[in-house]
């Protein structure tokens, strides 16, 4: 004797719709770009941050510690193991663009502030160990082999 189910009952879950899985991808690189230029701006802001007259490197502990939650993020969002790059690319080109003269002769990132310089090289180690993980991260498809 079958039980015929109660009209109630939701329908087993399945994965999700194809199109759903595409939009929460793009949606989760757009934050992760837009994540990465927000982080580098505030870095940038940090970097002359001083107390008692001295540097103090805030910016480093912030580039390398976002740096790091950014590269998961993406990865874990978008599921490719290049998406770490989504948050890097925008990350470095702000920190380009910072290093050079405006012709008003302004300049964010002076060569005479040790923060900055150690900010960007942290910044940039730091997602370029996050993207090595992942190219030799194992496929999840090969975990339980």
């Amino acid at each position: 004797m079958s039980v015929a189910p109660d009209e109630t009952t939701p329908p087993p879950a399945g994965p999700p719709p194809r199109l759903l899985d595409v939009g929460v991808r793009v949606a989760g690189g757009l934050v992760a770009v837009v994540a990465g230029v927000v982080t580098g701006l505030l870095e940038l802001i940090l970097a002359t941050v001083r107390v008692a007259g001295q540097l103090i490197g805030v910016s480093v502990l912030l580039a390398i510690g976002a740096n790091i939650v950014l590269s998961w993020f993406a990865h874990e969002s978008v599921g490719r193991r290049w998406s770490v790059a989504l948050p890097a690319v925008p990350w470095f080109v702000l920190m380009a663009v910072a290093a050079v003269r405006t012709s008003e002769g302004d300049l964010l990132l002076a060569g005479d502030n040790w923060v900055g310089l150690v900010m960007i090289v942290a910044g940039a180690m730091t997602f370029a160990v996050m993207g090595f993980r992942q190219i030799l991260a194992v496929p999840p498809s090969r975990l339980g082999d």
